[in-house]
């Protein structure tokens, strides 16, 4: 059985201070039971990374970003690189989300140079996909995701670390949600890509998220489905009882 992983993508939220307490509720709100079937990651900003490394280091709360270079290091003002990461303490990074692609450009090629950085540097990859309303309306959704994850994984050979999101545009931060049997079936066409692409056995044991506008109260639904293995919250994993519902939502 595939673990559960709920994970909080803060956005550009909350300051040192904030992220600092959030992260503090959500540990002591967390019943270490809960850890057995689920994992929980938490992505503030970079400035706050450190702020809730210290918070959870002694815990099972896993640390994340929400992005980083695929470059070393050099003369790239702005950037984050995977060994910076690495050396704080996160074990995964969200790569490819749309709005990174949607408001900074970022293509299939830059996306997959990303996810071949993290790997290099032993950061576990969340490659997110999905379509936007107008490629659902006219039927494109599978091929827009089959292409991003073609041209996401190239040249990537061992997925035992990577994680897939499938985030459908237009269900993020709109309060619009793909029905639980919706995104069931894109949970299901994406592991026949993966198993198409790679073997069966990667795609049964691939963990894949869903990313639209998941919150405690669309959460069972959503979760109780047989192919979705997790959430990537965006507004809901900002307030610590609506994440902690969700993280309830995976228990057996």
């Amino acid at each position: 059985m595939r673990k559960k992983l709920i994970a909080g993508n803060w956005k550009m939220n909350l300051d040192i201070t904030e992220s600092r307490e959030l992260a503090k509720t959500i540990l002591e709100k967390t019943d270490k039971k809960y850890f057995e079937y689920t994992d929980v990651l938490l992505c503030p900003t970079f400035v706050s990374l450190n702020a809730v490394e210290d918070v959870i280091k002694d815990s099972q709360i896993l640390l994340g970003a929400q992005n980083l270079s695929y470059e070393n290091n050099g003369a790239y003002t702005g950037e984050i690189s995977a060994s910076m990461l690495k050396v704080i303490g996160c074990e995964y990074a969200i790569i490819g989300h749309s709005e990174r692609r949607k408001y900074f450009g970022e293509n299939d090629e830059i996306v997959n140079k990303k996810i071949i950085k993290a790997l290099e540097f032993d950061l576990k990859p969340i490659l997110c996909v999905g379509e936007t309303l107008e490629e659902r309306n006219s039927g494109k959704q599978n091929e827009v995701v089959e292409n991003q994850l073609i041209k996401g994984l190239k040249d990537i050979s061992d997925l035992n670390n990577v994680v897939i999101a499938y985030e459908p545009v237009w269900a993020i931060g709109t309060g619009q949600n793909a029905t639980p049997q919706q995104a069931n079936e894109m949970h299901k066409h994406i592991r026949s890509v993966i198993a198409k692409l790679y073997n069966q056995n990667n795609a049964d044991n691939i963990k894949i998220l869903y990313g639209g506008s998941l919150n405690d109260k669309n959460c069972k639904e959503l979760l109780s489905e047989s192919d979705i293995d997790g959430g990537l919250i965006g507004g809901a994993s900002l307030k610590a009882d609506s994440f902690i519902e969700i993280i309830k939502a995976t228990q057996p």
